[in-house]
């Protein structure tokens, strides 16, 4: 895992909270919820190879 990834993620996490609470003062909670889901949708696709790696490796460490 690099450092870029985490820099990615909290830059995700960033704008969607900006962009959330944006929609949610102008009324806009539907689109809110949108944009939240939208935010976890990508971190997580950006993070689920690593954690297939880690099941993986878990998985070979107990079958030794």
């Amino acid at each position: 895992m690099t450092i870029n990834l985490i820099f990615k993620i909290a830059a995700v996490g960033v704008l969607v909270s900006i962009l959330s609470q944006v929609l949610k003062h102008s009324g806009r909670d539907e689109q809110a919820f949108i944009v939240s889901l939208a935010g976890l949708i990508l971190v997580l696709s950006w993070i689920l190879p690593f954690i297939y790696d880690l099941f993986l490796s878990i998985r070979q460490l107990f079958l030794l």
